[in-house]
């Protein structure tokens, strides 16, 4: 999935720096302290200096990847419901109505504020071990493993946004583009690749629901791929032509 290697380089990037820069201002700290320089002053100081330049990087990747992100999900929608089209012998145009739009613009959105928590909440979370380390005399070795740790569980929730996102844009922007050419219903259609899955969900594979408020499982209305981790989707209804 491009998304998900996209975000998974930006955090592996982002990994590799700080693990070098802290390195060497952790092994600098003794000679600041001979010095007169707190540790804890240097390495405030290197985290902060490594926080504006991350959080710079990933602002300014953060529209130009939603929008890529945003414009791939609609290709790949466009074409399954072209397909679908074609099969059932109706030619409709795909234009970019103001709901597609608002679609487009509420998926774009949701993704640049995604894409640009990741290195907030990392970063964050890093400078605190840093910081914990050094007051606490801690080794090298020590932090860079619990550095380590911190990495995985960021990389976790990268390939997660991805994965979570790629089935909440389908959803969005799919209902739009089905509503907009005059199609009222899809078919829930329940997704038989994860190991563990909603019975809920598997409940509902075959049912028939309005694409404007979706079906009515669990106490609430939801669509295909709305909640996380929910890889389900559905089969648009399309009405059979009559003389």
């Amino acid at each position: 999935m491009w998304y998900s290697k996209q975000l998974y380089k930006l955090v592996d990037e982002m990994n590799n720096s700080v693990i070098y820069w802290v390195s060497a201002n952790y092994k600098n700290s003794g000679a600041a302290m001979a010095m007169d320089v707190s540790p804890e002053m240097l390495m405030r100081s290197a985290m902060r200096k490594l926080t504006r330049r991350w959080l710079k990087q990933f602002d300014a990747l953060a529209d130009k990847l939603a929008k890529k992100f945003a414009a791939l999900s609609m290709d790949n929608m466009d074409a399954s419901l072209n397909h679908a089209l074609d099969a059932a012998h109706i030619s409709i145009p795909f234009t970019m109505t103001t709901e597609m739009n608002n679609a487009l613009q509420t998926v774009i959105g949701e993704n640049v504020g995604l894409i640009k928590s990741i290195p907030r909440q990392y970063l964050s979370q890093v400078e605190t071990l840093v910081m914990q380390s050094v007051a606490r005399g801690r080794d090298l070795g020590t932090l860079t493993k619990a550095l380590q740790e911190r990495y995985d569980i960021t990389k976790r929730r990268a390939v997660l946004i991805a994965r979570d996102q790629n089935n909440k844009a389908t959803f969005v922007m799919q209902s739009a583009r089905q509503r907009s050419m005059g199609f009222k219903t899809g078919i829930w259609r329940h997704s038989h690749a994860a190991k563990k899955f909603r019975q809920s969900h598997l409940k509902a594979d075959g049912k028939e629901f309005d694409l404007s408020k979706g079906l009515y499982i669990d106490g609430k209305w939801i669509m295909p791929g709305e909640e996380i981790n929910c890889g389900c989707g559905w089969q648009v209804v399309i009405p059979k032509l009559t003389n």
